[in-house]
């Protein structure tokens, strides 16, 4: 009896964080779960998410978070032994747990990144690096068009999207955007004095959908920096850690910034945590006075154990590699089946390690796309800057099998999606159009 009852149950309880949500949370977000199927996850390991029904999905979403997958045994015990012994701080006394995170961070950053101010988000993160900033004259701050930041405040000043700006305004003062990929536009918004300046953006944008500069463009974006005085601040919260198959996309053009954003992996996928990495020169301010920018729960000592876990498997696992071997691979695939079942569909399959996504022609489709993989439970995600991508970030700890059972669901939504819109007149034209 008790396993014909377990379904009702699920359902029930389904419908139940359902309406706490819309009661509670927000609305918006309760009708986009039912749109997705109503599905509530309840626990989750490597990369399989299971839900209180007892599906299982595999995790190719989470927003770049899960590189190490979920409750990686090793971050778990060091998360536990923190938290038996001391979970949180007075902030007073000092803490060992801090300390090593902050040694073992540096010690994996471009040279000359030494001084480490630990934040709760990334949104955060980027906070501390305008703060850092502004405290060395650099008040005119330059962003990236399509650019993805954060959504307090600050970090929502240089966040490239009118959409979420616009209810908020007035924003920081001294904002401006340049087309990214562009080191010319770039260099002519700096000027040829830049010492007022701080430049801010991604190696690659994620949130904009996976959008890849041309190759050179951090050096050129830090050479024009160095010559003008401007200071350089890359937000690697999305694309540090591994996930491009690098430890940073920094370290792919051998660039070392003035201030280095990181975050999501460093969480192990356990807790949340991000990081502002900077120069002695960028830091001066928080070195001369630690109150000058603090909060409560900033270098939690059970977030500090789970970052220097996380640290240490991405390093002991070889995850990296493994992020640039799976991308290389699955990307090959992906391309492969978009353009044998549903090419008239897609503008562009593109990707480094394992930020990988689908830029459609329409959102629609990209929707479509999206639940047709959750269909054959696999997450994946939308860009919240460009709602035509799709994008993968599955967990560098996936197993050979677990990468063809993704390659085999991939195929699958494209040949469904396909069949649903099959290639017309028009469409060929609009595919022979984007070729050229």
């Amino acid at each position: 009896m008790s396993g014909v009852s377990a379904a009702p149950r699920a359902h029930r309880a389904g419908q139940n964080v359902v309406a706490g949500y819309k009661a509670h949370l927000s609305r918006g977000r309760g009708k986009l779960g039912e749109m997705f199927g109503g599905h509530v996850e309840v626990s989750s390991t490597g990369c399989r998410v299971r839900t209180a029904d007892g599906q299982e999905f595999l995790n190719a979403g989470g927003y770049g978070v899960f590189l190490t997958g979920a409750c990686h045994p090793r971050v778990v015990a060091a998360v536990e032994r923190q938290i038996r012994t001391l979970p949180l701080a007075t902030r007073l006394l000092l803490e060992p747990s801090a300390a090593r995170a902050a040694a073992a961070l540096a010690a994996v950053c471009p040279a000359g990144l030494e001084r480490v101010h630990f934040t709760g988000s990334g949104a955060e993160a980027v906070e501390a690096a305008l703060k850092m900033a502004r405290s060395l004259g650099h008040r005119r701050v330059i962003a990236t068009h399509g650019g993805y930041h954060g959504k307090t405040l600050g970090a929502l000043s240089v966040t490239g999207k009118p959409l979420y700006q616009d209810p908020f305004r007035p924003l920081l003062p001294l904002v401006s955007h340049v087309p990214y990929g562009d080191p010319a536009a770039l260099a002519a918004e700096i000027g040829p004095d830049g010492s007022d300046a701080v430049v801010i953006l991604e190696p690659v944008q994620g949130e904009a959908g996976v959008v890849i500069p041309p190759d050179g463009y951090l050096k050129e974006v830090a050479d024009v920096c160095r010559a003008t005085g401007a200071l350089f601040v890359l937000d690697e919260i999305q694309t540090g850690m591994g996930r491009l198959g690098a430890w940073w996309g920094a370290d792919r053009e051998a660039v070392s910034p003035d201030i280095l954003l990181a975050g999501k992996s460093l969480s192990g996928g356990v807790i949340p945590v991000a990081a502002a990495i900077a120069t002695e020169k960028a830091f001066a301010v928080f070195d001369r006075d630690p109150f000058i920018h603090t909060s409560t729960f900033s270098a939690a000592p059970v977030a500090m154990a789970a970052a220097e876990a996380a640290i240490d498997v991405i390093r002991d696992e070889g995850l990296t590699e493994r992020a640039a071997e799976l991308g290389r691979v699955f990307l090959g695939r992906l391309r492969s089946s978009v353009a044998e079942h549903c090419g008239h569909l897609v503008r562009e399959v593109r990707g480094v390690g394992l930020l990988i996504g689908v830029e459609f022609h329409d959102a629609g489709t990209a929707g479509e796309f999206l639940l047709e993989l959750l269909d054959r439970h696999v997450i994946v995600n939308h860009s919240l800057n460009a709602h035509t991508v799709v994008r993968f970030t599955p967990p560098a700890v996936l197993g050979d099998a677990e990468a063809d059972e993704l390659s085999e669901a991939v195929d699958g939504a494209a040949r469904a999606l396909g069949g649903r819109f099959p290639r017309t007149d028009d469409t060929n034209k609009e595919q022979l159009s984007c070729d050229r």
